[in-house]
């Protein structure tokens, strides 16, 4: 794979959705993860989150571990899709500690999970560790998006990190917590979108908060987008 070359075509491809005046007529609520992961949400708070996804009928909603067994019983005649963080934010929980929350959360009820990645590790250049580790948690949940923190990582480091998590088995690359220095942008998702060769999702989340933003992050390649804005209400108002 030239890094060189895909790393210009989505420099490219990030300027064209940046520019573009006609953007993608998609049913924008299937593709969004209704996300509320920060540590002071409450019950109410979370009850508020799976209403407006039932109303909106967004794809899924993405919470903290704790409230996982919780949004299950409420969202489940909705048929809305659940999902919950694993080793989040940092991703630098035991391997162990990470398998052990996943099947917890399988068990919960969970359809998809959102890790992620061992991001020191992967730094350190341990590359064999970090591809296990995704490979142990996809062995357990049918459906894991990997979180590879883009902001944290070199634009190599991006396209290695996605190869990884390809070969993992994983359902997803996601390029952010949201609890980093930085969020999704045009040019991480046109990137990761090149470097998955179209074999897996991208999701693209952290500081996607108006509709604008999210159709073009879909038209840099994005097929998931993890935001807690509501978007489908902002547009009401």
């Amino acid at each position: 794979m030239d890094y060189g070359r895909l790393i210009e075509e989505a420099r490219e491809r990030a300027r064209e959705v940046e520019n573009a005046s006609s953007l993608p007529q998609v049913d924008l609520k299937k593709y969004i993860d209704y996300t509320l992961l920060k540590p002071e949400a409450t019950y109410d708070d979370i009850i508020n989150l799976c209403n407006t996804a039932i109303k909106r009928q967004y794809f899924g909603v993405c919470v903290n571990p704790h409230y996982a067994s919780f949004i299950r019983e409420h969202l489940k005649p909705a048929g809305i899709a659940t999902c919950a963080v694993v080793g989040f934010p940092l991703g630098a929980t035991l391997k162990k500690v990470k398998m052990y929350e996943t099947e917890l959360l399988l068990n919960a009820g969970m359809n998809e999970i959102d890790m992620v990645m061992n991001i020191g590790a992967f730094k350190s250049g341990e590359y064999k560790f970090v591809e296990e580790e995704i490979k142990a948690i996809a062995s357990i949940h049918p459906h894991v998006k990997v979180i590879i923190e883009t902001a944290l990582l070199t634009d190599e480091e991006k396209i290695t990190a996605t190869k990884i998590v390809v070969n993992s088995g994983a359902r997803f690359v996601k390029t952010s917590t949201g609890f980093s220095k930085g969020g999704a942008t045009y040019f991480d998702v046109a990137l990761l979108r090149m470097a998955t060769g179209n074999s897996i999702g991208v999701k693209a989340a952290g500081g996607i908060r108006t509709v604008d933003k999210a159709l073009r992050m879909i038209m840099a390649g994005a097929d998931r987008i993890g935001t807690s804005t509501d978007l489908l209400g902002n547009e009401e108002k």
